[in-house]
């Protein structure tokens, strides 16, 4: 998994939850780690998932695993939950987790074929026998990337009381589902705007299925937004539950 450079700057983690605030996929995503005894959350970030978890009371094993040292110094805010820097290639767990999840799109930085192969191959060797692997990835019929311009500012204040601003512009198609864009972060209290470059997957449908069959695990349900309606072409989201196979 590739870390993005504005992640690797402790800046721009700091202000991380903040350009996330009212994330809906919390909503979807919460009951899911509540009710399993043992959660790895792949792609953690700052940890707020997990955070929120012990939080409600979860008192189960709760673990978090990324691969930008920046964002793990604000989840490490919390110690009462496991926090590991590094990504799937790294670690190796048997059967050890009831639910792994990854959020917040994490799943699209896995673009060429042998890199998800070996984490979805890691994430069904991480799981229990009657394990679920939840995650979602954006609906490539509905062309997201269309719309990551200029003109669409997030706009937040940091802790000095400085305006931060940050957008997307698409500046690269690879093949049929692979969209490169860069993201910019400006404040009037920097020197100068700070950008990184990024590369996603949009799996179709029948594609994703076929990366999760060839790993050993079956799907067992999918939704197309985070109130749980069922997926269709116009669905934004391709949300996926799946456990091992048989």
């Amino acid at each position: 998994m590739v870390v993005d450079r504005q992640f690797a700057d402790p800046s721009i983690a700091r202000l991380y939850d903040s350009f996330c605030a009212g994330r809906r996929d919390f909503d979807f995503y919460l009951p899911l780690v509540m009710s399993a005894r043992s959660v790895l959350d792949v792609g953690c970030g700052t940890g707020q998932l997990l955070r929120l978890a012990r939080e409600r009371g979860h008192a189960g094993r709760l673990c978090g695993l990324d691969p930008a040292a920046a964002m793990l110094d604000q989840a490490r805010k919390r110690s009462d939950i496991e926090w590991i820097l590094g990504d799937l290639g790294s670690v190796g767990w048997d059967r050890e987790f009831d639910l792994v999840v990854m959020t917040g799109h994490a799943f699209q930085v896995l673009v060429e074929d042998d890199e998800l192969r070996a984490a979805l191959a890691a994430i069904r060797s991480a799981l229990t026998e009657n394990g679920r692997f939840a995650f979602e990835t954006r609906n490539p019929l509905v062309r997201e990337w269309e719309h990551w311009t200029p003109d669409d500012v997030a706009e937040v204040t940091d802790d000095a009381g400085a305006v931060v601003r940050s957008w997307h512009e698409v500046d690269t198609r690879i093949g049929e589902d692979v969209v490169g864009f860069v993201q910019t972060f400006a404040s009037p209290s920097w020197d100068g705007p700070r950008a990184s470059r990024s590369t996603l997957r949009f799996l179709d449908r029948d594609v994703l299925k076929s990366f999760l069959v060839s790993a050993g695990l079956a799907v067992e349900e999918q939704f197309g937004d985070w109130s749980g309606g069922p997926l269709t072409d116009t669905s934004p989201e391709i949300i996926t539950i799946a456990g091992r196979s048989a």
